[in-house]
This record gives structure tokens, sequence and C-alpha cells, in this order.
């Protein structure tokens, strides 16, 4: 496997093991955890998917990452005011 190729499967599989903790309800949607391993995971597959010029998951990924971010900066709102 090439460098972008670990890259992806690194990215895709943070994502895919963020999801399965919520669905086992190991990890609340709304907790740091699972947003900062939705970012990361979501970070190195859209750049994985620039490395080899991919644009429906340059899409996809990028935008999987700033929905992220944006529920970090909520998150961060929340906690601020309680």
């Amino acid at each position: 496997m090439k460098l972008n190729d670990w890259i992806g499967f690194v990215g895709v599989s943070i994502i895919l093991i963020a999801y399965f903790l919520n669905l086992s309800n190991r990890l609340s949607k709304d907790g740091i955890t699972y947003i900062l391993l939705n970012i990361l995971g979501g970070a190195l597959a859209c750049l994985a998917s620039v490395l080899i010029h991919y644009l429906p998951f340059i899409i996809l990924e990028g935008a999987w990452t700033v929905i992220s971010f944006i529920s970090l900066l909520k998150y961060m709102k929340i906690r601020k005011t309680a």
C-alpha cells in the first residue's frame, strides 16, 4: 500500500470506530471524544482523497470534517456558558 492508502485507511477506520462506539453507547454523539475522532478521521480521509485527486470523496470528507468542526465549536460554546 502507498502512503495515501494508509492515510485513507487510518482516517476511515477512525470514523468507523467512533461510529461503532457511538452505536454501542460507549461514546456520546455530543461528547468531545466523538467529535474529535470525527474531525481527525474526516481530515485524514479528505487528505488521502486530495492525494489521489478524487473529487467526490474530497467533498464528502471535507464536509464531514467541517460539520464535525462546527460541532466542536458548539460544544465549546455550550461548555463555556455552563
